[in-house]
């Protein structure tokens, strides 16, 4: 009896230190992440504070000795013609990328409803044909866009970039809020319509507040896929008063000089929207990652 009660302890010390294992090796692996993804924003920030001199120092300095703000005000300064130029990116950016995020809310919401509620033929086939676009490279459809964009008109114009956006940030927006329409229940809209409502008024009264975690994410995987994109934009726009951030900060390099404090402050600046908007509604964003992903 003793030897059973004794193998059977051992049996469980074995599991208790297999499972400490796994999470120790799971707790290594965060901070790895974490090490990974945060030191290059911390250099970045570190970099921003150096004067030109002190950012080409070798060996490097890890903190700078005279920490300064310049390069933050002259990019924010409207007077310095560098400011003129980062405020215009920043402002072009920020249009672009809020346009293509309200569009693309505006067509994705009724077409994932569609999806989800309504049977019509070669639905599943349309439902994956949507994503064939994002099956490519970028690259790919570069030459094509630009023709169509040539031939309408939209080269050198926002326009342009604001439907490109659109053609990779759709198929994704529906996929993911035609999962989460998914998991409403549809006896919620018919009790709506029992009470009176017509199909309209049970999808906005109803469907939309329950689903307003989904749009929400929708929104940030649009603004962020449009803020950060530099191919198309490099390729559509010419004219120095229509280019976007990520095309724009490369005026920071120069055949013999390149500005660090000023790129590495203008990269900053440029990745605070989308920090602050993800901080924000990150917890929309993952919520509705989840419950899109698990059908009740």
């Amino acid at each position: 009896m003793s030897t059973i009660a004794e193998t059977a302890r051992l049996g469980q010390a074995r599991r208790h230190a297999s499972i400490d294992g796994w999470r120790w090796g799971g707790r290594i692996f965060l901070t790895f992440m974490l090490l990974y993804t945060a030191l290059p924003m911390v250099w970045m920030l570190i970099t921003s504070i150096k004067s030109g001199f002190a950012a080409m120092q070798l060996p490097p300095q890890w903190w700078p000795d005279q920490p300064t703000l310049a390069s933050y005000q002259k990019l924010l300064d409207p007077q310095n013609s560098v400011g003129q130029d980062f405020l215009r990116f920043f402002w072009n950016s920020l249009f672009v990328s809020t346009a293509t995020t309200i569009l693309s809310v505006i067509v994705a919401v009724p077409a994932a409803y569609a999806f989800s509620r309504f049977t019509f033929p070669g639905r599943n086939f349309l439902f994956f044909a949507v994503l064939l676009r994002n099956m490519f490279p970028a690259v790919i459809f570069l030459v094509p866009l630009f023709i169509l964009m040539r031939a309408i008109g939209l080269v050198n114009t926002h326009g342009s970039l604001i439907l490109t956006y659109l053609t990779f940030g759709l198929p994704l927006a529906i996929w993911l809020l035609k999962g989460f329409y998914d998991n409403i229940p549809v006896q919620l809209e018919q009790a709506a319509r029992i009470d009176g409502a017509t199909r309209f008024q049970a999808f906005v009264l109803i469907v939309m507040p329950l689903s307003a975690p989904g749009i929400i994410a929708t929104a940030i995987y649009s603004f962020i896929g449009a803020w950060n994109e530099y191919i198309y934009a490099y390729t559509f726009l010419s004219k120095n008063e229509q280019l976007t951030l990520p095309v724009g900060i490369q005026r920071f390099f120069s055949e013999n000089t390149t500005d660090f404090p000023g790129l590495m402050a203008a990269s900053f600046m440029m990745s605070v929207p989308v920090v602050v908007l993800f901080l924000v509604l990150q917890r929309y964003f993952v919520r509705a990652l989840t419950e899109g992903a698990v059908k009740h």
